[in-house]
């Protein structure tokens, strides 16, 4: 379509500039709503966001730790401390092993001595033959001196020389501490607690022992050479009726 000139100004398209004009305005106005709309929702959706509370942290636990009591006999094994104590510690060790004798340097007469007068202290067995093929024979040789009453004597002597167990070590213990080393000898040769601390080492292992040392402080289990403070922790809150 041309345009014309009459008396008149007129203006006049081509009907081709018309249909133009008309898309580049569809278009604009499409992108204008389009920007509205999406406006609208990205800050509705933010303030959704911003509404939500927070993520909450996992709340910490409010019911009391729950213990377990095992029941660990006591009576008949060699023992030190009042017999009516408050505090029964049961100890199931093994004479090789490391942990047991860095809990024999460094904590076990501070423990008592935290505590005077209130604790019974309890040695049973669990030798672990797989790694230490010391830990039965010493076993039973403490026995043996436990027969004369130098159980606990004995049981410091093996520790102080960890690094050389063996026979001659434990003929020369008893002898050191004056025991009848015929009776001694003759009671390692017959194999006479053999029995004994197999017995001490099955009831520990089905009760799910499975490590040295691991105590038993009134049917409570603490596993491992651990620290004074981790023993007078849980006895403190004993004597106190703390726990169930």
């Amino acid at each position: 379509m041309e345009s014309t000139s009459n008396s008149e100004d007129t203006i006049t398209f081509k009907l081709s500039h018309f249909y133009s004009v008309l898309v580049v305005l569809a278009f604009a106005v499409g992108i204008l709503t389009g920007y509205v709309v999406w406006g609208r929702s990205s800050v509705q959706a933010q303030t959704v966001i911003a509404n939500q509370p927070a993520a909450q942290a996992v709340p910490a636990a409010t019911q009391p730790p729950q213990f377990i009591r095992y029941d660990v006999p006591s009576d008949g094994f060699p023992g030190i401390g009042p017999e009516d104590a408050p505090i029964v510690i049961v100890e199931f060790s093994d004479f090789q092993c490391p942990f047991c004798k860095r809990f024999q340097d460094e904590t076990a007469k501070q423990l008592l001595a935290a505590y005077p007068g209130k604790i019974r202290f309890v040695y049973r067995h669990l030798p672990l033959t797989s790694i230490h093929p010391e830990a039965f024979p010493s076993a039973e040789a403490s026995m043996c001196a436990n027969e004369q009453n130098a159980f606990w004597e004995y049981h410091d002597k093996i520790f102080e020389n960890q690094g050389k167990l063996g026979r001659e070590l434990y003929m020369q213990i008893a002898s050191d501490l004056n025991l009848d080393t015929t009776a001694f000898e003759d009671c390692l040769n017959t194999g006479k607690y053999k029995d004994l601390v197999q017995q001490d080492s099955d009831f520990a292992l089905n009760l799910g022992v499975q490590s040295t040392p691991t105590f038993f402080i009134n049917g409570l289990a603490l596993v491992g050479a651990q620290p004074l403070s981790a023993f007078t922790q849980l006895i403190d809150k004993e004597l106190a009726g703390e726990i169930p």
